[in-house]
């Protein structure tokens, strides 16, 4: 049995009570966003809790709030939290977005479920964590914008296709983008957006690459993203 425990430099997360393990999209999500002055943070669909465990690794937030609708992934989350450096300031609360009720946040964080059109998983609790059967982006964006302060931010990853279409219809305004490809000669196939609510004079564009263009070898963009994470970096 492949081991289900992930060990990054600073904590560690198991994996075996989430329905979705940890994977490059979350990692690179809670790398790349600016943590900078946010005190409150609350990540959507924590699954394990890794995104919100990096958040507390690299701000000063004195609350981190995990939420997600799945038990399994709720009782995975607060185990992590709990075994962590930073556990007096994560927590964790079994909630759909659209019923989660709580004070604002600064920063909020999503790798939200992103299937619409493709067949349904077999397992139903990898349905509820990959498609928007549970959460739309329309629904993020609501929820999102009901619970985000007016001076913070909101900061997420989706497939670019996907990405394409929630900028098209949220209420916020992009601040700062960043397309990822597994080369530099080929298509951007993840993006990573932070948007707030009041429009951005210079939007900041970036590229981030995650191979170099022979070989398997890790590109150094991606290498020095993820050195406080990653053990092998």
């Amino acid at each position: 049995m492949r081991n289900s425990r992930f060990t990054f430099k600073q904590f560690a997360v198991e994996q075996s009570g989430a329905a979705m393990k940890i994977g490059t999209d979350g990692v690179l999500l809670g790398a790349w966003v600016d943590v900078a002055g946010a005190n409150r943070v609350l990540d959507i669909g924590t699954g394990t809790g890794v995104i919100a465990l990096m958040m507390a690794q690299r701000g000063d937030a004195q609350r981190v709030v995990g939420v997600d609708i799945e038990q399994g992934a709720v009782e995975c989350a607060g185990a992590n939290f709990a075994a962590s450096p930073w556990s007096e300031r994560l927590s964790v609360v079994k909630s759909s977005v659209q019923d989660f009720e709580d004070e604002k946040f600064d920063l909020i964080v999503s790798n939200p479920p992103y299937f619409s059109d493709s067949l349904l998983c077999p397992d139903a609790l990898r349905t509820t964590a990959r498609h928007t059967t549970s959460l739309t982006l329309e629904q993020l964006d609501v929820s999102v914008c009901r619970l985000l302060e007016k001076t913070g931010r909101f900061a997420l990853i989706l497939p670019t296709e996907q990405m394409e279409r929630y900028l098209s219809l949220t209420q916020l305004q992009l601040v700062r983008r960043c397309d990822v490809r597994s080369r530099s000669f080929t298509e951007a196939i993840r993006t990573m957006a932070e948007l707030s609510f009041g429009r951005c004079e210079s939007v900041a564009y970036e590229s981030l690459t995650i191979y170099e263009d022979e070989g398997r070898e890790y590109s150094s963009q991606y290498r020095e993203l993820t050195k406080d994470f990653y053990l092998k970096f």
